[in-house]
């Protein structure tokens, strides 16, 4: 069975209409924190699984949001948390590793594990671009796609 995964991060409580359309076609969204508020999982929670972890910047709301979180797609392990740094001693076991919080995409990989920051859909910083990643999965194998935003402002 195969199965379409919207990864994005940092949103800070900006939900583009061109990355929600994205995520409607999704079975499943991974939200790498700093969501800012609440409000923008409740956009999101009804389209598919919804799978998130709580970012240096989400307040309060978030406190029983996990900071690292590990789940299983289609035969996948994913490990996630905002901070690359709080995945060091968490990726036993896991195929992919998805992080956010620099805003900027990146795509590695080190032996059998997949590093993922799909950067930030919500504001670039540091001259960076909008963007996030679209895994395609099927019988425990995946594919990743970067998706730029580069004329977002």
């Amino acid at each position: 069975m195969s199965k379409k995964l919207g990864i994005i991060s940092d949103t800070h409580n900006k939900l583009r209409p061109e990355v929600l359309e994205i995520l409607k076609t999704c079975d499943c969204i991974l939200h790498a924190g700093d969501v800012t508020k609440e409000e923008i999982l409740d956009q999101i929670r009804f389209l598919g699984n919804l799978y998130v972890v709580r970012g240096n910047n989400d307040g309060d709301w978030a406190k029983n949001i996990a900071k690292v979180l590990k789940f299983e797609i289609n035969g996948v392990n994913f490990v996630m948390a905002h901070e690359r740094r709080h995945l060091i001693g968490q990726t036993e076991g896991a195929d992919v590793a998805v992080f956010g919080h620099t805003h900027k995409y990146f795509e590695e990989q080190s032996e059998n594990l997949l590093w993922l920051n799909p950067g930030s859909c919500g504001y670039p910083r540091f001259g960076g671009a909008v963007t996030m990643a679209v895994m395609q999965m099927e019988d425990g194998k995946y594919h990743v796609e970067k998706i730029d935003f580069s004329e977002a402002k």
